[in-house]
């Protein structure tokens, strides 16, 4: 079955762990076999190569780089214009990919439309297309920033990551958008951008929720009546996001998929990490909306863990063609289940860029 990933860090993996995704997983991880410099060195999932043995033929494709001030503990770059430098190198590599002919860039509907196709027929090593995501707008310097990655493809931007941002606060930290997100959401709003609402505090949420109308959804967010952490959506804000038309996309990493999970020493099998949690979380979600249409993948997988920290029935990216028959088994039907593993982020797109 076509799969669209709503959420994968392919320029972070490629420009800051080094990994050239054109290998193989396998060659990746034999390549990192006696780093130790990040905790998922040798534990990779995804490759071109897995992406395509999966049929995950698009996906969002994120740029990222945290802006970080002196007295903030979290690893970023010590300015804003450094965080643009980075997002801009990164950038610099999905064209060369597309070079390559690895990548295809969707922007508009006839682009979308001619990709799809494209995966139906039986060419051999089709282009993946990926759509431009910022993940956290801290290195938006200033609103001549967010023109410029418009042009340059961008189509969905999360105002936060972790912590406090310049336009908003993210997982673990508590405050509002103040002037300088109200201004970036406007503009946000005006260009028919896709606001991603992931790693949005509950306060930055609402306030968010309250001047903002233009297209919404969440790329990689988890159920917090599952998981008790303020990185997942409580049902109120899984309701609201409902009733804006929001499409919600389910993670794979284990800490947010059960309770009680240390990172750095819980694993995969122990604390029954595997697929179906997955399905839990997404079978949250459609009865809180009482259909199937708001909910997709968004697996964040090698978003800074591997298989230390994600199901133990997944070995690549390819493995989520295991979905369909877990989501069968729980009783959804066929159009449902295209639906999660697709259709809803694409029609989303659909109606966003008619």
């Amino acid at each position: 079955m076509f799969i669209f990933d709503a959420h994968l860090d392919l320029s972070m993996n490629a420009m800051e762990w080094n990994r050239d995704l054109r290998w193989s997983v396998d060659e990746i991880r034999m390549s990192e076999k006696h780093m130790t410099d990040k905790p998922d060195r040798g534990n990779n999932t995804v490759s071109f190569e897995a992406m395509r043995k999966g049929d995950i033929g698009l996906c969002m494709a994120t740029q990222i780089a945290r802006y970080v001030k002196k007295d903030n503990p979290l690893p970023g770059w010590h300015s804003p214009q450094q965080a643009w430098a980075q997002t801009q190198a990164q950038y610099a590599w999905y064209q060369t990919m597309e070079e390559a002919g690895e990548l295809c860039q969707i922007t508009t509907i006839k682009q979308l439309d001619s990709h799809l196709e494209l995966w139906k027929s039986s060419q051999d090593k089709k282009a993946i297309g990926y759509i431009l995501s910022l993940e956290g707008a801290d290195s938006i310097v200033s609103l001549d920033h967010l023109y410029r990655s418009y042009e340059q493809g961008l189509r969905a931007i999360g105002p936060a990551h972790y912590g406090p941002g310049t336009y908003a606060f993210g997982t673990n930290s508590i405050g509002g958008i103040g002037a300088k997100g109200k201004e970036l959401l406007k503009e946000i709003e005006r260009l028919q951008l896709i606001l991603d609402a992931t790693h949005l505090c509950d306060q930055s949420f609402w306030e968010t929720l309250d001047c903002y109308q233009g297209p919404i959804w969440a790329s990689h967010s988890n159920c917090r009546a599952l998981v008790n952490h303020n990185r997942q959506f409580s049902d109120e804000q899984l309701r609201e996001l409902i009733h804006r038309n929001a499409v919600i996309g389910a993670p794979l990493d284990a800490w947010m998929m059960v309770p009680n999970w240390i990172r750095g020493t819980s694993t995969p099998k122990p604390m029954n990490v595997s697929l179906t949690q997955m399905v839990d979380h997404i079978d949250h979600i459609c009865q809180l909306a009482g259909n199937s249409l708001h909910v997709g993948i968004g697996t964040d997988l090698d978003g800074g863990f591997g298989k230390e920290q994600c199901p133990h029935d997944l070995d690549t990216i390819a493995d989520l063609q295991k979905v369909p028959s877990l989501l069968s088994n729980r009783g959804y039907n066929h159009t449902d289940i295209e639906n999660i593993m697709s259709h809803n982020f694409i029609h989303f797109l659909r109606q966003t860029w008619q």
